[in-house]
């Protein structure tokens, strides 16, 4: 009880140092988290300075929350941007469909020009394509190689500036526009979301006051197919005085900002209470936001603070409209916004936000002098502004377009002299979460079928002191054993990793039987990648932090690949890549299988499970299934063909001597779990194989100083072999300890700037592998070493978005990929560490 009491008592002191701003923020992340419960609701500052743009999902499109204080009658912003927003001088889809002439047939020269004669074309609306967004249908195929062919009228009342001007534009796939017969832009390629363009010169001078004629060509030779064009105006609001930041500080679960407001100063610090020792409270998409104010010279001064969230959080585009309600519930006053359509569950995809359940702004009813509403933005911020409330109109009844849309609160800290704080609570009810195979599931938090987001919000808001003071706590922890298992720099890793890592997924109820409870399912979105969800090779990079946090959760992201192949709808002999395209988990949508590669992850993942547990039931529960893999990986596992595996993006590659060690380290795991469960003669046989194997992996692959990308030793050749720690972090003892000191050795020597590369292909790297890869090494200064190029990536990458897990180690730029939960990954060397005291 003694050693538990001191323990609580340096993570208190820990923690205030940290919370109070004594240790300054060294680190300057990417992106800051602000809101992160799940791969719809996260919100997050890509700049240093809260105020110097607009708050955005992680897939970059504004969701603008705003704050203001009024000091005194004085007002001064602190929080977010003013967003732009844009008048529609040509609107596109996004803002509601229209009426266009199209054709699909070559319709010869001049079709273009205002006066051709575009008899014969059928009059449909817009968009076109064979996406959920397109209102006519238009698709890809050998009857239509001409493309589509558009022509839309408008009029331009000449009060706009050209030159002030842009297109925008979601085109798949090349596209070539006309304005009134003049080309003004070709673009090549696709994009998946509206892009905003300058009008160009040759537009500028096109463009004429009256009715105009924009004409739009598309050709569609491969996957899918969307053409959209329009012309806005952006239309910016006049500034506030904007707040003195002063500090920033990201811990596990938190990211405080202190600033000055003339006399007084204020902290703002957003509490997203991720704690996965208690599912429950992990599960609740419930973030807290609390403002401390203080006089900093002695004197009262009359505080206000208005806080307003954008409509767009409950929306895939700005121009859906939305519908507002205000509700209160015991201990809680609150309002709620949602699409007036709600189309549960009918978005999938990678680059969309969702548009179904509801947002929540709310505050506790004791906070006195406090209340919220919901309305136009702009008129809200200006009562604000004008007398310190909010308009005492209530809300329009209509719908009305999630842009111009926002829910706010005022909390009225009344005359402060002494620090004086006040909080409120942003949700998010998704109605459900995932359908799996047909089957609409609600979230863990909703899994009872009765409790409401106000029931939620009354226990979160009961919860709150204890709360607060918990995280606090964890996140000293959290700091203070990662910088002692790896050093200052990997600590401040691992503290901008935690809330991205779990965010990216979705704690789900999965189907229960009769009398049973629900299993708990933990879906990962494959972000900014191709948006599959539960990729069985992006929950083996996450599962270290899930290993060391929560097994539960660990077995959430294995369950439902072990139920996709036994319930017979994955007949293959080896696990299925993933189960849909999130939120649908209805069956793989990867084109391609990765053989190797995901039976190895499952065994390796489902032994490390066994190993924290303590005991095999898990396994044993999936034994023939197991079996079955380890049958495969003993077949074709150890030269493995020309195939896929994690490291896709760098191309195929047959005979690849990393895959080929997962492989080996499979077929240990699975000796290891036959071990545990007291078969020792399959664990003898297998454990003999994989040692085997081994040895024969060593004279294949060696290239004197170091061990090649592939058994065909082409010279030169290299790679990071980070499949290998979890020999060392399970203690298989299968490869033997020169391997890993022979490659840690070699690596040191052929780092970059921003890190080791992935292999001798290509300059740029994952950083999750990389932390698998130091975590090779014996000596803290050899982990060290690979590791401070990634904290220098993470702390002078140009790329401002949520942590990147491709960069290039020569520029520090983005490759590709942001806000991805393999990320957890970096918590491999604490697993290692708490693997080490449960021998």
């Amino acid at each position: 009880m003694q050693a538990n009491n001191l323990f609580r008592s340096t993570c208190a002191v820990i923690a205030s140092l940290l919370i109070n701003g004594a240790q300054a923020q060294s680190l300057r992340p990417p992106a800051y988290p602000l809101v992160t419960h799940d791969p719809y609701f996260s919100v997050w500052s890509n700049t240093d300075k809260l105020t110097d743009s607009p708050t955005r999902h992680w897939t970059g499109k504004p969701q603008s929350l705003e704050g203001i204080i009024r000091v005194d009658g004085k007002v001064y912003q602190f929080l977010g941007a003013v967003p732009t927003t844009y008048q529609a001088i040509l609107p596109t889809g996004e803002l509601k469909p229209y009426t266009a002439l199209y054709t699909t047939k070559n319709p010869g020269s001049g079709w273009e020009k205002p006066d051709f004669d575009a008899k014969g074309w059928t009059s449909a609306l817009g968009p076109f394509g064979d996406t959920p967004e397109a209102k006519t249908r238009w698709v890809n195929s050998d009857t239509m190689k001409d493309g589509i062919y558009v022509r839309r009228e408008f009029t331009y009342d000449g009060k706009a500036n050209p030159a002030k001007l842009l297109l925008s534009l979601n085109h798949d796939d090349d596209v070539d526009i006309y304005l009134n017969g003049t080309k003004i832009l070709s673009k090549a390629d696709y994009v998946s979301e509206y892009v905003l363009l300058p009008l160009s010169a040759e537009g500028q001078k096109a463009l004429k006051t009256g009715k105009n004629v924009l004409a739009v060509h598309c050709v569609s030779p491969r996957g899918g197919s969307f053409v959209d064009v329009g012309i806005v105006n952006p239309i910016t609001s006049s500034a506030i005085t904007t707040a003195t930041q002063t500090a920033v500080n990201v811990s596990a679960t938190q990211t405080e900002y202190t600033f000055t407001a003339g006399p007084v100063g204020l902290t703002v610090n957003f509490l997203s209470p991720l704690l996965l020792d208690e599912l429950d409270v992990a599960a609740r998409p419930v973030t807290y936001v609390k403002f401390t104010a203080k006089s900093s010279d002695g004197k009262p001064h009359s505080v206000q603070v208005l806080f307003s969230e954008s409509a767009t959080i409950a929306t895939n585009n700005a121009g859906q409209t939305v519908t507002a309600k205000a509700g209160q519930t015991s201990g809680v006053t609150y309002q709620m916004v949602g699409t007036q359509e709600q189309p549960v569950l009918q978005k999938k995809g990678d680059n969309i936000r969702i548009d179904w359940g509801y947002a929540y702004l709310a505050l506790p009813q004791a906070s006195t002098g406090s209340r919220t509403a919901s309305g136009e933005a702009t008129a809200m911020k200006q009562a604000f502004t004008a007398n310190g409330q909010l308009p005492t109109a209530t809300p329009k009844a209509g719908a009305e377009p999630a842009q111009t849309m926002a829910m706010a609160a005022v909390l009225d800290l009344g005359n402060v002299k002494q620090a004086t704080a006040k909080h409120l609570m942003l949700a998010y009810d998704d109605l459900y979460s995932v359908q799996y195979f047909g089957q609409n599931l609600r979230a863990w938090w909703r899994r009872d079928g009765k409790t409401t987001m106000p029931d939620l919000l009354q226990m979160a808001e009961k919860e709150y002191d204890r709360l607060q003071k918990k995280c606090t706590d964890f996140d000293a922890k959290v700091r203070a054993d990662a910088e002692k298992a790896g050093g200052k720099e990997y600590a401040d890793l691992c503290v901008l990793a935690y809330r991205q890592a779990i965010s990216a997924h979705k704690i789900v109820a999965g189907p229960s039987a009769a009398g049973k409870e629900a299993p708990v399912l933990f879906f990962s979105k494959e972000n900014f990648s191709n948006g599959s969800i539960g990729t069985v090779d992006i929950t083996y990079p996450s599962a270290p932090l899930f290993l060391l946090y929560s097994n539960e959760l660990a077995k959430g992201l294995l369950r439902f690949i072990f139920d996709y192949s036994e319930s017979g709808r994955w007949k293959k002999d080896f696990p299925a890549h993933d189960v849909g395209t999130y939120p649908l988990a209805n069956g793989q949508t990867y084109g391609e299988d990765m053989p190797v590669e995901e039976a190895g992850n499952m065994m390796i993942i489902t032994a490390a499970v066994a190993q924290i547990d303590g005991k095999p039931d898990f396994a044993r529960e999936h034994w023939p299934t197991l079996t079955k893999w380890a049958g495969f990986l003993k077949r074709d596992g150890f030269d493995p063909t020309n195939q896929l595996c994690t490291d896709d993006f760098a191309g195929h590659l047959a005979r690849n001597a990393n895959l080929s060690a997962k492989a080996i380290v499979g077929i240990a795991c699975y000796a290891k779990m036959a071990q545990m469960m007291g078969d020792q003669k399959t664990a003898d046989e297998h454990f003999t194989l994989a040692r085997e194997l081994a040895r024969k992996w060593m004279q294949l692959d060696g290239e004197g100083d170091h061990y090649a990308l592939t058994f065909d030793k082409t010279p030169g050749s290299w790679s990071q072999k980070y499949n290998i720690v979890w020999d060392k972090l399970l203690d298989l003892n299968v490869f033997p300890a020169e391997v890993a000191q022979k490659e840690i050795a070699f690596y040191l020597k052929h780092q970059n700037t921003y890190g080791l590369p992935l292999d001798s292909r290509k300059t740029y790297t994952k950083s999750d592998w990389i932390m698998w890869t130091a975590t090779l090494a014996d000596s803290d200064q050899d982990f060290q070493a690979l590791i401070k190029p990634i904290w220098k990536f993470a702390n002078e990458t140009p790329s401002r978005v949520p942590l990147s897990d491709w960069h290039e180690t020569t520029d520090a730029k983005q490759v590709g990929f942001q806000a991805r939960s393999v990320v957890g990954g970096y918590y491999i060397k604490l697993l290692e560490d708490r693997l080490k005291s449960k021998k």
